[in-house]
Protein backbone atom coordinates (compact mmCIF):
# COMPACT_ATOMS: atom_id res chain seq x y z
CA UNK A 1 0.00 0.00 0.00
CA UNK A 2 2.67 2.36 0.86
CA UNK A 3 4.49 1.72 -2.51
CA UNK A 4 1.34 2.48 -4.12
CA UNK A 5 0.89 6.02 -2.21
CA UNK A 6 4.62 6.88 -3.23
CA UNK A 7 3.77 6.13 -7.00
CA UNK A 8 0.81 8.31 -6.75
CA UNK A 9 2.72 10.92 -4.60
CA UNK A 10 5.76 11.11 -7.41
CA UNK A 11 2.71 10.94 -10.61
CA UNK A 12 1.04 14.02 -9.41
CA UNK A 13 4.45 15.91 -8.46
CA UNK A 14 5.82 15.23 -11.86
CA UNK A 15 2.48 16.31 -13.48
CA UNK A 16 2.77 19.31 -12.04
CA UNK A 17 6.43 20.50 -13.31
CA UNK A 18 5.28 18.99 -16.56
CA UNK A 19 1.97 21.05 -16.74
CA UNK A 20 1.70 23.34 -14.26
CA UNK A 21 -0.65 25.95 -15.93
CA UNK A 22 -3.34 22.78 -16.40
CA UNK A 23 -6.28 22.74 -14.24
CA UNK A 24 -6.36 20.58 -11.55
CA UNK A 25 -6.25 16.80 -11.83
CA UNK A 26 -6.91 13.96 -10.39
CA UNK A 27 -3.76 12.76 -9.94
CA UNK A 28 -3.20 15.92 -7.68
CA UNK A 29 -6.27 14.90 -5.66
CA UNK A 30 -5.74 11.54 -5.40
CA UNK A 31 -2.08 12.35 -4.06
CA UNK A 32 -3.29 14.93 -1.99
CA UNK A 33 -6.16 12.44 -0.17
CA UNK A 34 -3.88 9.28 -0.31
CA UNK A 35 -2.81 9.96 3.10
CA UNK A 36 -6.49 10.20 4.99
CA UNK A 37 -6.72 6.22 3.33
CA UNK A 38 -6.82 4.88 6.50
CA UNK A 39 -9.08 7.46 8.64
CA UNK A 40 -11.71 6.75 5.58
CA UNK A 41 -11.82 3.29 5.85
CA UNK A 42 -11.16 2.83 9.34
CA UNK A 43 -12.18 5.92 11.41
CA UNK A 44 -10.38 7.35 14.60
CA UNK A 45 -8.41 11.25 13.71
CA UNK A 46 -7.11 12.19 10.02
CA UNK A 47 -3.31 12.23 10.08
CA UNK A 48 -1.52 15.65 9.70
CA UNK A 49 -0.50 14.72 6.34
CA UNK A 50 -4.22 13.76 5.44
CA UNK A 51 -5.52 17.35 6.50
CA UNK A 52 -2.37 18.96 4.84
CA UNK A 53 -3.74 17.35 1.75
CA UNK A 54 -7.26 18.60 2.54
CA UNK A 55 -5.95 22.20 2.97
CA UNK A 56 -4.22 21.73 -0.31
CA UNK A 57 -7.23 20.90 -2.16
CA UNK A 58 -8.85 23.33 -1.16
CA UNK A 59 -5.54 26.27 -2.35
CA UNK A 60 -5.58 24.43 -5.60
CA UNK A 61 -10.05 24.42 -6.27
CA UNK A 62 -10.71 28.05 -6.68
CA UNK A 63 -12.57 28.32 -9.84
CA UNK A 64 -16.14 27.33 -10.41
CA UNK A 65 -14.72 24.78 -12.77
CA UNK A 66 -11.67 23.35 -10.53
CA UNK A 67 -14.29 22.81 -7.81
CA UNK A 68 -16.14 20.94 -10.32
CA UNK A 69 -13.55 18.38 -11.54
CA UNK A 70 -12.61 18.38 -7.82
CA UNK A 71 -15.47 17.09 -7.05
CA UNK A 72 -15.40 14.38 -9.90
CA UNK A 73 -12.58 13.32 -8.86
CA UNK A 74 -13.20 13.25 -5.03
CA UNK A 75 -16.62 11.16 -6.19
CA UNK A 76 -14.15 8.51 -8.67
CA UNK A 77 -11.35 8.08 -5.35
CA UNK A 78 -14.30 7.13 -2.93
CA UNK A 79 -15.77 4.78 -5.57
CA UNK A 80 -12.51 2.93 -5.28
CA UNK A 81 -12.78 2.22 -1.73
CA UNK A 82 -15.64 0.19 -1.03
CA UNK A 83 -14.89 -0.07 2.88
CA UNK A 84 -15.11 3.87 2.73
CA UNK A 85 -16.89 5.00 5.42
CA UNK A 86 -19.36 7.54 4.58
CA UNK A 87 -19.59 9.57 7.98
CA UNK A 88 -15.91 9.65 8.02
CA UNK A 89 -15.97 10.87 4.38
CA UNK A 90 -18.66 13.55 5.20
CA UNK A 91 -16.16 14.83 8.52
CA UNK A 92 -13.48 14.76 6.87
CA UNK A 93 -12.90 18.40 5.97
CA UNK A 94 -14.93 19.79 9.26
CA UNK A 95 -12.40 17.16 11.68
CA UNK A 96 -9.33 18.97 9.42
CA UNK A 97 -10.36 22.51 10.52
CA UNK A 98 -11.05 23.20 6.70
CA UNK A 99 -14.59 24.66 5.42
CA UNK A 100 -14.76 23.22 2.01
CA UNK A 101 -17.21 23.57 -0.58
CA UNK A 102 -16.52 20.47 -2.32
CA UNK A 103 -18.33 17.16 -1.13
CA UNK A 104 -16.62 14.09 -0.29
CA UNK A 105 -19.39 11.57 -1.49
CA UNK A 106 -20.09 8.32 -3.45
CA UNK A 107 -23.06 9.99 -4.34
CA UNK A 108 -22.74 13.52 -5.08
CA UNK A 109 -24.10 15.15 -8.90
CA UNK A 110 -20.80 17.40 -9.03
CA UNK A 111 -21.87 18.33 -12.97
CA UNK A 112 -25.34 19.63 -10.56
CA UNK A 113 -23.85 20.90 -7.31
CA UNK A 114 -23.55 24.79 -7.06
CA UNK A 115 -19.86 25.86 -6.30
CA UNK A 116 -19.87 29.76 -5.00
CA UNK A 117 -16.96 31.84 -6.52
Amino acid sequence: MKGVIIVVVVLAMVQLMVEPSKAISCGQVDAALAPCVPYLTGGGNPAPKCCDGVKDIKGMASSTADKRATCNCVKAAANRYPSLKDDAAETLPTKCGVQMDIPVSRTTNCDKYVFLP
